[in-house]
């Protein structure tokens, strides 16, 4: 496990603890902790009696891990990394662990010791409770198939032939069973084994003289779940589905996964439907499972029915989610040794042409000269852009600048579908947030260059805010408005006066909102990786930010490259390209081994 320590430079730095001694004063001063994490651990250590320095250090560091989205701490591996990297006063592991372990913090359920790792209690629970609901649904009988011969007859003509012959595979097989991870890289089918797994499942329930199935399409933002619904839609416009198969799939719609189990004013964490509230469902299908935290996964395994047919389906090579844990690529790794059966596999591209998938699949194999290589092979489809390259960056500005012209003109026209569309043509995906490199002040560049273009006074910077074609980003779940986090749409002008905007939000149907209505949004010329994830555009630009950056992993870069559906083009060093590749983004959990063991 690394350690990344933060800037010490200003003293005037808050996330020095003042007054901060011993060992949490020494690991603060050293970068190691901020003045969080000190204060969440010696406020809990003196609420429960705890003198010792180096139980008080564990909690804070325990802390530490779930800020960096980590469930838990390898006491001894953190040590030794810190060891070679820090002069900081290390207590003896052997005598650390011990001491945790007897402490009055354990005692008093504040963290856990289990197996050499180091949990707070919230998230050792909800990590034994995953482990628990997914080995009591694999030894569960799975729910019967009516009839086995139509099921493998219906499944060769959804997925005729050898072409198709992954994706039937991956279908017969969540079809028969009650849980499957079904996985894959962008563009190799998943979406549409899933509608031809819920038409082999819609027709086995009527072969059976069952009522209609109660399907639940969910993911963890709006805007992947309204993907996820057009995607499904989308699937059965093919000509392997017939009208049957459409007619049983009809309104099917999709939800966020806490609109899904039913959210409760007041806590982030807990919802209507748990254990002793189950969902309705028959099928639950949750795609994006890479965004989903341990937290959400526990949430929904305690809700589903133990008859229930569950679909996890995503990308484990993505970012895992903002919040604490790894939970997609811990069961791919857990179940395919476990139950080997119950992981589908896709890895024929159909999305991405050319460069674009190539450059995946390298990055997928870590590749770095490959990677290089293709960026620098002057394909159409793929360009490297050198930061320090001035008339390479001219035309990066002349790009950027027309896209926004684009969006406004098709905005101050009032029409909302061409607004929605040309906001779609192009995205700019940082790393970060703030900085030179982050999606922020490329926000407010991309605004003045649209003010200095059009002769608008458009941007906070003008004291315009509001203004026709602004594309916008919803940050929180508004359940009144029923807009959710992820969300995506642009601001129009509804009239000849340009004071008359409205904001266009593309969740499923268009909704449409007087600006003073919405809270929580973000300027969307720019957006960071992890909030492009579940979406697409045709053009995307990725600004990669400095080598040192601790976010600059091949995560990052394979989630960014993987959202250009027809360009895509890196603005970074040849050195910043080779050190995202070989740098993984490195989670503490346990969840794969109790998976395992």
């Amino acid at each position: 496990m690394t350690i990344e320590l933060w800037e010490t430079d200003d003293p005037a730095d808050a996330r020095f603890a003042l007054g901060a001694s011993g060992l949490l004063g020494a690991f603060n001063r050293a970068g190691v902790l901020t003045a969080a994490d000190v204060h969440v651990a010696a406020r809990t250590a003196d609420l429960v009696g705890e003198l010792s320095e180096e139980v008080r250090l564990a909690v804070a560091l325990a802390v530490r891990a779930a800020r960096h989205g980590s469930v838990c701490v390898d006491l001894a591996s953190l040590a030794a990394d810190g060891e070679s990297g820090a002069d900081l006063p290390w207590p003896d592991v052997a005598q650390w662990q011990d001491a945790v372990a007897a402490s009055a913090v354990a005692a008093q359920s504040v963290v856990r010791v289990d197996e050499g790792l180091l949990y707070l209690d919230r998230y050792w629970r909800e990590e034994t409770q995953v482990r628990d609901d997914l080995v009591a649904r694999l030894a569960a009988d799975p729910p019967p198939v009516a009839d086995p011969a139509r099921l493998h007859e219906s499944a060769e003509r959804l997925f005729p032939g050898e072409g198709y012959a992954e994706q039937r595979t991956a279908a017969l097989a969540a079809a028969t069973q009650a849980t499957t991870v079904l996985t894959g890289g962008p563009g190799t089918g998943k979406t549409t084994t899933v509608a031809g797994v819920l038409a082999l499942l819609t027709e086995q329930a009527l072969a059976a003289g069952d009522r209609p199935l109660r399907i639940a399409l969910t993911a963890p933002t709006g805007k992947a779940a309204a993907r996820l619904q057009e995607a499904v839609v989308e699937a059965q416009r093919a000509d392997r589905f017939d009208d049957d198969d459409r007619a049983r799939l009809t309104g099917l719609t999709a939800a966020t996964l806490h609109r899904l189990l039913g959210w409760r004013p007041g806590s982030r964490t807990r919802f209507k439907h748990h254990r002793g509230n189950r969902l309705p469902h028959d099928v639950i299908v949750v795609d994006e499972t890479s965004m989903v935290s341990l937290t959400m996964m526990a949430r929904l395994l305690e809700a589903v029915r133990p008859e229930t047919r569950l679909i996890l389906v995503g990308d484990p090579d993505q970012l895992a989610s903002v919040e604490a844990g790894a939970v997609l690529a811990d069961l791919v790794g857990g179940l395919r040794e476990r139950a080997p059966e119950t992981v589908a596999e896709l890895v024929t591209t159909r999305r991405f042409h050319g460069t674009i998938d190539r450059l995946a699949q390298a990055l997928r194999a870590a590749d770095a000269d490959e990677v290089v290589d293709l960026l620098r092979a002057g394909a159409a489809d793929v360009e490297l852009v050198d930061p320090g390259d001035a008339a390479a960056m001219a035309a990066l500005r002349a790009d950027l600048t027309g896209h926004a012209v684009g969006v406004r003109a098709a905005a101050l026209g009032g029409d909302p579908a061409a607004a929605l569309a040309a906001a779609e043509q192009h995205r700019l995906l940082c790393a970060h947030r703030e900085g030179p490199w982050g999606a922020a002040h490329w926000n407010r560049q991309v605004e003045r260059w649209l003010a200095e273009e059009t002769g608008a006074p458009v941007g906070a910077t003008w004291g315009h805010e509001w203004y026709a074609g602004r594309p916008i980003l919803v940050t929180s779940n508004d359940y009144g408005l029923g807009l959710f986090n992820g969300d995506t749409g642009v601001v129009v002008q509804s009239g000849v006066d340009p004071t008359e905007l409205r904001a266009v939000i593309a969740s499923g149907e268009p909704l449409t909102f007087a600006p003073s209505r919405l809270g929580d949004i973000e300027t969307l010329h720019a957006m960071t990786v992890h909030k492009s994830q579940g979406s697409q555009a045709r053009t995307v630009t990725v600004l990669l930010p400095p080598v040192d950056s601790p976010l600059l992993t091949r995560e990052l870069f394979y989630t960014a490259a993987t959202r250009a559906q027809e360009r895509l083009r890196v603005v970074g060093t040849e050195d910043a390209v080779r050190a995202a590749v070989a740098t993984t983004a490195r989670r503490a959990t346990g969840l794969r081994r109790r998976l395992l063991g």
